[in-house]
């Protein structure tokens, strides 16, 4: 549900919404050092088994260690649907985190941020078995990144996970299927509660649009560019679905503006081509996403932390707050909507909610 890192850069660059990135902006991408793990024998929850799955994953800092040998300093950043592991690895992210004396401060801390099975490098359907590939949920996906921790970093404890939308939605997984693995949570721009209503109807839209395009052929077309009328479908929803109104209204106070810009983001959006099938299983992977009853098993610290101006995740819809309480040491914060804000994708703009994360660090040390 970050819907999605890439309509957010799109728009970003060529809508002129604003992601202003500092003259000092580091190339944390370049820093990254690069994995590729392979998780032989991988069951899904359909029981559907691929000989191996691979997951790819960037690095940042050293892992430390204590008497036991256990990593004491890990850091496990997800990214949101559609995203890959250098999704929070952008300047505007990671210039206001990552450096010297500053909250992650890769000095003293190790980073990991992978690309999430179904997406960026890691074993996705557009690899090769197209609409074959096994249809994963979130459950695969954390067991997925739970395995490339223990098994391939050799990470059996996260001091923090930090999540944005979908990687927001990981979070809520993460708690009860590993008691005990991560010792504080940050959960940014998501809800705990079904994906239903009109969450789930913009996702279908996107869907049924790829599917029901006369070129998509079950999904075993050769050229995912050729989904004309799914491209564009997808182009619009996630313009729609991502933008901040008050950012968009400052921006693009004309109606000849408004037009204007539409038109170029949806055709920077759809020179993307996403590939249908990688796109269908990513939205379709939230469907069976429901942890609101498993919620009082989270026991960890938990930083929850929604926008007003997002689209998604409107204030108020399901009730975040009454869920946060469910949770024993959680604290929900909601960020006005302001020009400054980013709608859905303030997630990624820690400037805005880092002051909340100091605070949350200083009393959770």
């Amino acid at each position: 549900m970050k819907i999605f890192a890439r309509m957010i850069r799109s728009l970003a660059l060529l809508v002129g919404l604003a992601l202003a990135i500092p003259l000092q902006a580091e190339d944390w991408v370049a820093k990254a050092q690069q994995h590729t793990i392979e998780l032989p024998d991988f069951t899904f929850h359909t029981g559907e088994r691929l000989p191996s799955v691979k997951m790819h994953v960037y690095t940042l800092g050293t892992p430390q260690r204590d008497s036991e040998g256990r990593v004491t300093n890990g850091i496990l950043l997800l990214h949101g649907t559609g995203g890959n592991g250098t999704s929070l690895l952008a300047p505007h992210f990671g210039d206001e985190l990552f450096g010297e004396g500053q909250l992650f401060d890769i000095g003293k801390y190790y980073i990991i941020s992978p690309d999430n099975l179904g997406h960026g490098e890691s074993s996705k359907p557009s690899d090769g078995l197209k609409a074959q590939f096994p249809r994963y949920d979130y459950s695969d996906m954390v067991l997925a990144q739970h395995r490339m921790l223990t098994e391939g970093l050799g990470v059996d404890r996260l001091y923090l996970v930090l999540g944005t939308s979908m990687g927001c939605m990981h979070s809520f997984v993460w708690g009860p299927a590993y008691p005990g693995f991560v010792e504080r949570f940050v959960p940014l721009a998501c809800n705990a509660i079904e994906i239903a209503g009109r969450n789930r109807m913009f996702r279908q839209m996107i869907i049924d649009g790829f599917r029901n395009d006369p070129e998509y052929h079950g999904g075993d077309y050769a050229d995912g560019s050729a989904l004309r009328t799914g491209q564009a479908t997808n182009a619009n929803i996630l313009l729609l679905a991502g933008s901040n109104p008050y950012r968009m209204q400052a921006e693009l106070p004309t109606r000849d503006a408004a037009v204007e810009a539409l038109h170029r983001a949806q055709k920077a959006i759809a020179a993307r081509n996403v590939d249908p099938n990688d796109s269908i299983y990513q939205l379709d992977s939230s469907r069976n996403y429901n942890p609101a009853p498993q919620l009082h098993l989270i026991t960890a610290p938990v930083l929850w932390i929604n926008s007003t101006d997002d689209f998604i995740n409107p204030p108020g819809l399901g009730d975040p707050e009454a869920l946060a309480q469910q949770m024993p040491h959680a604290r929900f914060v909601l960020i006005p909507a302001s020009a400054e804000t980013y709608g859905h994708g303030t997630h990624s703009r820690p400037k805005l909610w880092k002051a909340e994360l100091e605070r949350f660090l200083s009393e959770n040390p």
